[in-house]
């Protein structure tokens, strides 16, 4: 069977037209919901979820296109743009009898956790974001040598058609290379929850390829706009992140500064994996997010 969170409430909860995600639910308090990552699912926030829950209403959906929540069509450029996949969260959070909550992603989901806070920041009382930079900063920074370690953010650019055919041509392969080489403690991800991610994402290849490909373009076009028009994330903001600046070149809390007034920027030692190779101390982080 797949794991689940023990302890948590699971449901589908239709957010768009056609579109449900998969959620699970515990505890009462103030709304936190937990977004995860590549190559992951809702799963990955297990042990951080369960400390959450003791204080807070958690809420850990799958993405769009990840997991077990609907995996539309690729039929136009917005359907997997992080402004539509944030959009899903809000019209979760609102199905659930939140209007306003702390949001807090990783990977792909804070990617779609700042788009949330830019275009609904009168619904995310407080951010946080895990081992990303925004999606311009990005860009801008792989370059040279060293961005062949984003060579799968250049393979999933690619227009419709050949990245799909390659990756699920050796599915386990390419989504279980980053399981191994992003984990600083491969102990952290266990064989029946390694085995959840890999079966996850070996049946989404077109939807997380679409989610990709959407941050090589429409999502571009998106924060290229609030870069434009100066604007900020309004909400107290943490950020944890490994310390990738240092081996490309780049000031990654200026970065961050740039979008974020209100910043607690952070670097850590364990792998990208955090919430499941550290995750006393990332709940220690979210929990004091909201004391700002």
């Amino acid at each position: 069977m797949t794991p689940v969170i023990p302890g948590f409430d699971y449901q589908r909860v239709p957010v768009a037209d056609g579109v449900s995600l998969r959620v699970a639910v515990a505890g009462s308090g103030t709304p936190y919901v937990l977004l995860h990552g590549f190559p992951q699912t809702h799963l990955m926030w297990r042990h951080v979820a369960a400390d959450l829950a003791a204080d807070h209403t958690v809420i850990c959906p799958d993405l769009r296109g990840y997991g077990d929540s609907d995996k539309p069509a690729e039929t136009g450029p917005g359907v997997y743009s992080k402004r539509t996949m944030a959009a899903d969260i809000v019209a979760l959070a609102r199905a659930l009898g939140h209007e306003r909550f702390a949001l807090a992603g990783h990977d792909r989901g804070a990617l779609v956790a700042f788009r949330a806070a830019l275009d609904h920041p009168e619904k995310i009382t407080h951010l946080a974001c895990l081992d990303v930079l925004p999606t311009l900063e990005m860009w801008e920074v792989m370059r040279g040598t060293g961005a062949a370690v984003g060579f799968h953010l250049y393979l999933m650019a690619q227009p419709p058609g050949l990245p799909e055919q390659m990756i699920a041509a050796s599915a386990d392969a390419f989504f279980g290379h980053f399981l191994d080489i992003w984990a600083n403690d491969p102990q952290a991800i266990p064989a029946d929850v390694r085995a959840a991610y890999l079966d996850a994402c070996r049946d989404a290849v077109p939807s997380i390829v679409a989610d990709y490909r959407a941050s090589a373009g429409v999502d571009v076009d998106h924060d290229q706009a609030d870069r434009d028009a100066g604007n900020r994330l309004r909400m107290p903001v943490t950020v944890i992140q490994q310390d990738w600046g240092a081996a490309l070149g780049f000031d990654a809390a200026a970065l961050w500064s740039a979008w974020a007034p209100d910043l607690r920027h952070t670097t850590v030692s364990c792998g990208h994996f955090m919430a499941e190779e550290a995750p006393a101390d990332i709940a220690k982080e979210l929990r004091d997010l909201l004391a700002r």
